[in-house]
């Protein structure tokens, strides 16, 4: 098949979205498939050329952009012409509401090539800027419910955004649930991981870890109220803190002051380095105001750790209390406090729920989530 995807983000850009590309993209040109990503030209934070690249048979269309709005969104017209002039057997457009989700429609009905949408859980009340509201309430209300409603297929990376999707111009029988997952290297233990050296921690500290998005969304400003809680109970415990900011950096710096315990590493693209990171830890924590199905939840189970989160879109659907960690309410942080304490001091409990999430994380790695996907396509080309 000839594949194109059609993202809001692409490496060197950190985001889940980016990332859920790149895994099946590259999983797809692995099982020869011709496959193609179509991109603006930024990293999250500034331009960077637009030009044609290939990394790892990947063929990258970086587009120019005219503007960004809202935080996130950039608009991209160039990509209707890119599209226009291939062949392609599937387009498949990620995340709703976003001008290229338009436009990838609009190709698809031209060209008369199967579209697969993944929406990516953009459903929330969260703080949006005056243009937010605005481009959300003329996207969803009319521009992207009409491109829903035409599109072949639509996956929900959790159920709840069923309900959503349907609101907003998608037909029920149209909808597949296909999860994010997390690589297969995050199974693998390294060997002589330094992380803890690194950082100058202790082998005797208990580390706390928060991995996401410096960003409202994921709570971090909650997690150093939290570690602050726990500091005061705990003197053994050291808490990491690392992701791209989002316009929550400076407000956590503050946050943190002179803690020395609460640690804020700089963000890092490095695999490798990420695993290390993952398996010097004791507990995963996501405080977050809301969630789709982060990448960071199935990579923390496969790594072992037992997970502390609030109960937020799709997190229980994957995360039963008692089972993988712990669920609590968003701000109830003496609650958070006392039940990370609570796996700090119960070794057997934590090795029960650590072992349930490796167990778990198995079904969710990205090799089942490819082929899920290359038979979503398949179908949709049958019914076209």
């Amino acid at each position: 098949m000839k594949i194109a995807h059609i993202s809001p983000e692409y490496f060197p850009a950190i985001g889940g979205v980016g990332q859920v590309v790149r895994e099946l993209a590259e999983r797809q040109v692995k099982d020869k498939h011709e496959v193609h990503v179509f991109a603006p030209a930024w990293d999250k934070k500034n331009r960077i050329p637009a030009e044609e690249d290939e990394v790892n048979g990947v063929k990258i269309h970086r587009c120019k952009y005219w503007f960004k709005a809202a935080n996130f969104m950039t608009f991209w017209p160039s990509l209707f012409n890119k599209l226009i002039k291939e062949n392609f057997d599937i387009l498949h457009s990620h995340l709703f509401a976003h001008p290229h989700f338009i436009i990838s429609s609009m190709v698809s009905k031209i060209k008369k090539i199967p579209h697969v949408h993944t929406t990516h859980c953009p459903w929330s009340d969260a703080p949006r800027s005056l243009i937010g509201r605005l481009g959300i309430l003329a996207s969803y209300n009319l521009f992207s419910r009409l491109a829903l409603s035409s599109t072949n297929k639509i996956v929900a990376i959790t159920p709840w955004e069923f309900s959503y999707i349907k609101k907003y111009g998608g037909k029920e029988e149209k909808i597949i649930n296909i999860p994010n997952g997390m690589s297969e290297d995050f199974f693998v233990k390294i060997k002589n991981n330094d992380f803890r050296k690194k950082f100058n921690v202790k082998k005797t500290d208990k580390v706390v870890l928060f991995f996401g998005r410096l960003n409202f969304t994921k709570g971090p400003e909650q997690f150093v109220e939290i570690a602050k809680t726990i500091l005061k109970k705990r003197k053994d415990a050291i808490f990491i803190m690392r992701g791209p900011d989002e316009g929550m950096k400076e407000i956590v710096k503050n946050k943190i002051k002179n803690e020395k315990k609460i640690i804020l590493l700089p963000e890092t693209r490095d695999r490798n380095e990420i695993i290390k990171m993952y398996q010097s830890a004791d507990v995963f924590v996501m405080p977050s105001y809301r969630e789709g199905l982060p990448l960071t939840l199935f990579e923390a189970m496969a790594s072992g750790l037992p997970i502390v989160a609030t109960p937020v879109n799709g997190i229980p659907y994957e995360l039963k209390d008692k089972e993988n960690g712990f669920l609590i309410e968003y701000k109830n942080n003496e609650k958070f406090a006392d039940k990370i304490i609570e796996l700090l001091n119960n070794k057997k409990l934590k090795e029960k729920i650590s072992q349930n999430n490796i167990n778990k994380s198995r079904g969710y790695n990205w090799g089942l989530i490819s082929k899920k996907t290359l038979r979503l396509y398949e179908e949709a080309i049958k019914n076209d």
